[in-house]
């Protein structure tokens, strides 16, 4: 009998000072890729797609992700600085430029040849300390969200385009602080804000097999029904006729439940197969709020709960239970829902919760009461980008995307001065009392200068005075706040804590190990 074993791949080893040396190489090689898109003055980027399309971007995680490698060990280092990346604007929104801009500055001044006599715990150990204290600064010193801040921000995040900007910020002052603002492509060249009744709820994407937008990773649904039970639907039999309904009249559906594993493989497969369109997404809410969470859900979208706990026959389930909304979209985090006109019972339900919050004493249950209410009265902003081309328009959305997290991030926790000034204040204000912290207080200076060196300016003095810097537009020296230059905090915080994970990473290895590459060409 033969067995047909998998071929062996052949690796290459690199150590020591060699293999770090590659790695930096292709950490700077990325960073230079990326880098030049930063700040006010910053340039797109062209690069080729897999079909060979060229696009146009200045974004920085569109950038990263497009540039692999030839030498294996250097892609290894780009891949790991891609990581600080993906991980910024996964959890700010934003940030990604300035997460690889200063991973490769923290990763030079390691490497500096002063620093080479001591411990890389020690250097680590001191890093983690002095971002700490960096920390500190940056929240001691930002500001709230206040006047024209919104539209500043937004702008910025523009590649500071104020038109693009006060759309966004308009958007932010029609939903509230608590409202959800999403793009789409506009069926016009025009760009503008289309506020619609909707809700989001912290529920993601239960299997990426339900994902029907591989772009953005979503999973969109146009127009669905929707089903909430309140326990658990254990087989398909229990909703055959809701499911057979639905293909037969051509519907989307969207589920609102626990479902076993059965549930979930069935409807998955039928979902691959095209014979239904479906999601699935967790009940909302936890705790002593979460029925009366589903209940305003249900409510929301003209739905009947169905528990079998508290005595409902999922076996006899009807039709009648089923609600309606204009569209549903899960990502890995949330779930919007853009629901029809409000109706009566909305209104009456946001009344019953208004009084329930007045009674209220308890600090927590009163939060959850808030949430509550910021979830049935809530709207969706819907901001409709347009172009003159496809390129233009790809560019755009990556942009306005860009500004959408940001300004939520700058609502969020408020923001510091913008063009790399508030790291740079840090820098300058932090006494650093080992080299570990010597050796970030040196780095987080990188952002401020990449921003200079973008718009031409080499020869410069650094700003002396807290929140002062140079208006790379003017190239005068300027209060950034005052002349709208600003940072959400959010952004500026997680940007530094992902470089620096990256960076331990990579200076804590001493052996790096690859795949033989064979070049075909040759």
């Amino acid at each position: 009998m033969e067995y047909n074993l998998p071929s062996e791949i052949v690796k290459d080893l690199n150590f020591g000072d060699s293999a770090k040396e590659r790695i930096i190489k292709g950490v700077e090689k990325l960073a230079n890729a990326v880098s030049s898109t930063l700040g006010a003055s910053g340039q797109c980027v062209i690069y080729e797609d897999a079909r060979g399309n060229p696009v146009i971007t200045k974004d920085g995680v569109t950038v990263a992700e497009s540039v692999v490698l030839f030498d294996p060990v250097e892609n290894m280092g780009a891949t790991l600085i891609k990581e600080a990346a993906r991980n910024t604007v996964k959890e700010a929104g934003d940030g990604t430029t300035t997460a690889i801009v200063l991973a490769e500055s923290l990763i030079k001044e390691v490497n500096k040849e002063k620093y080479k006599d001591n411990s890389i715990r020690e250097i680590k150990e001191g890093i983690n300390s002095g971002a700490s204290k960096v920390n500190d600064y940056l929240k001691e010193n930002s500001l709230d969200i206040k006047g024209d801040m919104l539209q500043n921000v937004s702008a910025i995040s523009c590649n500071n385009d104020k038109a693009l900007g006060k759309i966004i910020s308009e958007a932010y002052e029609k939903v509230g602080k608590d409202g959800v603002v999403l793009m789409e492509g506009s069926e016009t060249e025009n760009t503008y804000v289309e506020v619609v009744d909707g809700v989001q709820i912290d529920c993601g994407i239960t299997s990426p097999h339900f994902i029907t937008d591989n772009d953005k990773q979503r999973a969109v649904l146009e127009n669905p029904l929707v089903l909430i039970v309140a326990s658990e639907i254990p087989n398909v039999r229990k909703i055959q006729n809701i499911l057979e309904f639905v293909i037969k009249n051509n519907r989307s559906l969207l589920i609102v439940a626990q479902v076993s594993q059965q549930v979930k493989s069935a409807l998955l497969m039928n979902k691959v197969k095209a014979t239904i369109k479906v999601n699935i997404v967790d009940l909302p809410g936890f705790g002593p709020t979460k029925q009366d969470t589903i209940k305003d859900l249900a409510i929301l979208t003209g739905s009947t709960v169905i528990n079998e706990e508290l005595g409902d026959d999922l076996d006899g389930i009807s039709l009648d239970v089923l609600g309606e909304v204009e569209k549903s979209v899960t990502d890995d985090k949330n779930t919007v829902i853009t629901t029809l006109e409000t109706t009566e019972d909305v209104s009456e339900r946001i009344k019953e919760v208004q009084k329930l919050k007045k009674k209220e004493k308890n600090g927590f249950l009163k939060k959850k009461i808030e949430q509550r209410l910021a979830m049935l009265s809530g709207s969706v902003g819907i901001i409709k980008v347009g172009a003159d081309s496809k390129v233009e328009l790809k560019e755009k959305k990556d942009r306005v995307e860009d500004a959408i997290y940001a300004t939520k991030a700058a609502l969020k926790e408020g923001i510091v001065p913008g063009g790399g000034i508030a790291l740079l204040n840090a820098s300058q204000y932090i006494k650093p009392e080992n080299v570990g912290e010597t050796i970030l207080l040196n780095a987080i200076k990188a952002p401020f200068e990449t921003i200079l060196h973008n718009a031409g300016i080499e020869n410069y003095d650094e700003p002396n005075i807290k929140g002062n810097g140079i208006d790379v537009i003017s190239g005068g020296g300027v209060d950034m706040v005052s002349h709208g230059i600003i940072d959400p905090l959010l952004v500026t915080k997680t940007a530094l804590k992902n470089a620096i994970s990256v960076v331990s990473t990579i200076i804590s290895a001493n052996c790096v190990i690859s795949n033989i590459r064979v070049n075909e060409s040759s």
